[in-house]
């Protein structure tokens, strides 16, 4: 794991065995963490034993690259699939980390679940109650190693390693805990990514052939934020590359949908602390044209 250059992991306690080992870790952050995980032939699996900051996102790679997706209390990332995360977490935190090997799970069930976008999604938010009490008595056993802690663990990552497969092979059987199934989300997605003026959410319940009052209930399921603040966001996103791109403020504004230049100068400075042209100023490569020094024309240079 790739951790951000003011962000520290200290293994506060391990114990290995031939098919899993166990970390308890504790993670130090001097700003905002990024890091990037990519298991090539392991399955990690990670139990936040304190409260994990609202923020903290990840996206997979073949995702678009904007599109982050929240992490729950326990998360997955599944073998040779990179997954890259972030937060505006600034507190310690402390976690047990278990890698499972792969050949003992494929012994277990001779094919792991269709790495589909569900499952990726869900496995950002295991919500299964026999996989957080494994890793929690994974987490007891690497604090405090007893008699014949080895086969212990090697037994509990089993269960672990089974509750997983089961959880992932029965999603295609169910829903998404009363939320919003794949194609919905792909639809709302999709309109959000094209760069215009905010969908209301009627606009949004006809492309999911629901009520508005679905869409709003079912939407906090599924993502864990209200339907407003993820539009709210992705226009925020669509403002921020259109002022890097140089974009006009007056034609981003109509871009947007906004009625003046005024009324999105106000938005957006409510939404980030920053005015459109503040917020400009303090791109890197707005700065740097700034201590350009072009040459003078020679028939100025001789005047």
């Amino acid at each position: 794991m790739k951790q951000g250059a003011r962000a520290t992991m200290e293994v506060k306690a391990a114990l290995e065995t031939p098919s899993a080992q166990v970390q308890l870790v504790h993670y130090r952050f001097g700003e905002p963490p990024e890091s990037v995980v990519s298991m090539d032939d392991k399955i990690r699996v990670e139990l936040c034993l304190n409260t994990r900051h609202r923020s903290a996102r990840a996206c997979f790679a073949g995702w678009q690259s904007s599109r982050y997706e929240r992490i729950g209390e326990v998360f997955v990332v599944p073998p040779t699939i990179e997954m890259a995360a972030r937060s505006d977490e600034d507190r310690p935190l402390s976690s047990v980390i278990c890698l499972l090997e792969l050949a003992p799970v494929l012994a277990l069930f001779d094919r792991l679940p269709e790495m589909s976008e569900r499952f990726l999604l869900l496995g950002l938010d295991v919500r299964d109650a026999q996989v957080r009490q494994g890793l929690l008595r994974l987490a007891d056993e690497a604090r405090h190693p007893g008699f014949a802690s080895q086969i212990l663990v090697e037994s509990i990552a089993a269960q672990v390693s089974v509750d997983l497969l089961r959880y992932g092979m029965a999603l295609p059987e169910r829903s998404v805990q009363g939320g919003l199934a794949p194609w919905q989300l792909r639809r709302i997605e999709e309109r959000l990514y094209e760069v215009r003026e905010a969908p209301g959410l009627q606009e949004l319940a006809g492309l999911c052939g629901l009520s508005v009052r679905q869409l709003t209930r079912a939407f906090r399921v599924a993502r864990g934020c209200s339907v407003g603040q993820h539009v709210a966001d992705r226009q925020i996103g669509h403002a921020k590359r259109l002022l890097a791109a140089d974009e006009s403020v007056a034609s981003i504004a109509g871009t947007l949908g906004f009625s003046s230049s005024s009324n999105f100068c106000y938005a957006f400075r409510r939404a980030t602390g920053l005015t459109p042209g503040q917020y400009r100023q303090a791109l890197p490569s707005f700065r740097a044209i700034q201590h350009v020094r072009f040459p003078r024309p020679a028939a100025l240079a001789n005047s």
